[in-house]
């Protein structure tokens, strides 16, 4: 099993919304090596589901990831904010993934107290200029937020 991070905004998706739904596809990525991410990931893997672009931004709860990648078709409907007339039925480049609801934190555990805790020096998502929306997570970084996360 592996462990991941994916950002989304809370005014798009969030966490209550992935509870309320217990699945959902996990599309709308638009960045290749983000993309190369929802690839490598399988049924049964985690990740921390991160709100991002709010205030404050943080880690919210855990999903699990139900089913491989497969190809992203929002970028062929009109009415999807992710549509892209560049893109055919035949060129498909980007990935969704389909994910269910595993826990939501009692609290988010804010991009700020993730600076300050010890372990996670080399987290993707504390280094400067980390802007990718998937990303992955090792072992002992997974243990120490999950850890710090239930325990507010």
């Amino acid at each position: 099993m592996q462990y991941w991070l994916m950002k989304s905004e809370p005014d798009v998706f969030s966490i209550d919304d992935l509870a309320r739904l217990g699945t959902a596809p996990w599309d709308g990525v638009r960045n290749y090596q983000a993309r190369n991410m929802l690839q490598r990931m399988e049924p049964g893997d985690l990740f921390l589901f991160y709100h991002s672009s709010c205030t404050p931004p943080g880690v919210a709860g855990i999903g699990r990831v139900v089913g491989a990648a497969y190809p992203d078709r929002t970028a062929l409907d009109r009415a999807s904010p992710y549509h892209d007339p560049r893109f055919t039925e035949t060129k498909l480049p980007w990935k969704a993934v389909d994910v269910a609801h595993e826990e939501t934190f009692p609290q988010l555990l804010s991009l700020s107290a993730l600076r300050n805790l010890p372990g996670l020096e080399e987290l993707p998502l504390l280094r400067r200029g980390s802007r990718l929306s998937v990303m992955p997570v090792s072992t002992g970084e997974w243990e120490v937020i999950v850890l710090a996360a239930r325990q507010k």
